[in-house]
């Protein structure tokens, strides 16, 4: 098993290898790991001893950044590094200043090792997941404490399966799990491990936190105006199809539309769905000032913006939900808004817990969406309740840095 995982490592490199060659995001993948190790040397002195944090993407991030920002407020002057997967995480956050931040080289036996000659941590926490047999391995026989927070399982992962001890052993070099919910702690614990709380999920405490402090957007104010909004946020090619057909049907609404994929082509597509009334962020200030202009679909094509835009809103929209799956439904919910995704929730309990208590409906088709439009337009306990729901959840940081902390 160990070999065809080493195959597999070394295939997937391959295969970014290839697609750089015409894919922006692949070509990141390799050009940002090019010298990975000089650059973390330039940074990082071993006698630093770093709180290790790794993400995979950007939600990831936001996930785990409550628990950082935390240890980093209790030990101000404990150095913190800070590591990505996938570069839509690393390209959003490599400037920020809290610690120093790189791209994971591949997990290899070398890059491993190298890695962790270099870092020397203190200690590594991974959120939610991503398991890597060389990265974990290397820190068990190093003795360095590794920590999963708002780790979730599922029955259908290999972990849990006959073929899966491979896989189990990767889990077993981790020192503590703090989980989201009972079915991971009774999962980690059907296969012998009992390292683990139930703590909760760390994306309560970002969004509620940003909630209460919103960014106030003055280009979003000055084109809604009065308007009731409807915030389409990580939309993809499928979500948008079905979107084009609202603004015909309610002319009196405003629609803004993050797309998850910010490219020309994508822009571009996006503008022919939308061809009456449509304008991008970009050029909106000053093109509807100086030509009079009263568009009703604002498209985002910048990144950044989507966790201050709910606030805007009545009603929201998360994307994803045909393809891989829906994307955060949490920060919607946490300004009080009811939320419409896609059949692909299946892997996020909080969007069957929306869907439970009245303030989200997953939807297949133009009749459902218009169906849950129509229902949530003018629903304030679905928005009372959206709010209460994320309200209710906060404090898994708290639990999660007092026990670190200690």
């Amino acid at each position: 098993m160990l070999l065809l995982y080493i195959l597999g490592i070394r295939g997937y490199n391959l295969i970014i290898l290839i697609f750089s060659l015409f894919n922006t995001k692949a070509r990141l993948f390799i050009n940002g790991r090019k010298d990975i190790f000089k650059k973390i040397e330039e940074r990082i002195k071993k006698t630093d001893k770093p709180i290790w944090f790794h993400f995979a993407s950007l939600g990831e991030f936001e996930q785990g950044r409550p628990v950082l920002e935390a240890i980093k407020s209790a030990r101000p002057d404990k150095k913190i590094i800070v590591t990505f997967f996938s570069p839509s995480g690393y390209e959003i956050r490599k400037n920020y200043t809290l610690a120093e931040v790189f791209y994971l080289p591949v997990d290899t036996a070398f890059n491993a090792r190298k890695f962790l000659d270099i870092v020397n941590p203190e200690m590594a926490i991974f959120t939610k997941y991503e398991f890597w047999h060389f990265y974990f391995l290397g820190l068990k026989d190093r003795n360095i404490p590794l920590y999963v927070i708002s780790g979730i399982f599922r029955p259908g992962q290999a972990f849990f399966k006959w073929y899966g001890g491979f896989y189990r052993n990767i889990l077993k070099s981790v020192t503590y799990f703090f989980v989201q919910n009972q079915e991971s702690e009774e999962l980690l614990k059907s296969v012998g491990i009992d390292n683990v709380t139930i703590n909760g999920d760390t994306r309560f405490d970002r969004v509620y936190e940003n909630a209460q402090i919103p960014k106030h957007l003055a280009e979003i104010e000055n084109f809604i105006k009065e308007s009731p909004t409807l915030i389409c946020g990580s939309t993809w090619p499928e979500d948008e199809t079905l979107l084009a057909l609202l603004p015909g049907k309610y002319p009196d609404w405003k629609f803004i539309i993050a797309p998850h994929e910010i490219h020309e082509g994508h822009i571009e597509n996006i503008e022919k769905l939308f061809p009456a009334g449509n304008i991008r962020f970009s050029v909106f200030s000053k093109q509807a000032q100086e030509n009079n202009l009263h568009p009703s679909v604002l498209i985002i094509d910048n990144i950044g913006m989507l966790s201050s835009l709910y606030q805007y809103g009545k009603v929201a929209y998360i994307g994803g939900g045909f393809g891989a799956g829906i994307h955060n439904t949490l920060e919607a919910a946490a300004f009080g808004k009811p939320v419409i995704f896609g059949p692909k929730y299946d892997k996020f309990q909080e969007a069957k817990d929306l869907i439970a208590i009245g303030a989200a409906k997953s939807i297949a088709n133009s009749a459902e969406l218009i169906e849950a439009f129509d229902f949530f337009k003018e629903n304030k306990p679905a928005a009372e309740a959206s709010k209460k729901y994320v309200a209710d959840k906060k404090g898994a940081t708290a639990l999660i840095v007092s026990m670190l902390t200690r």
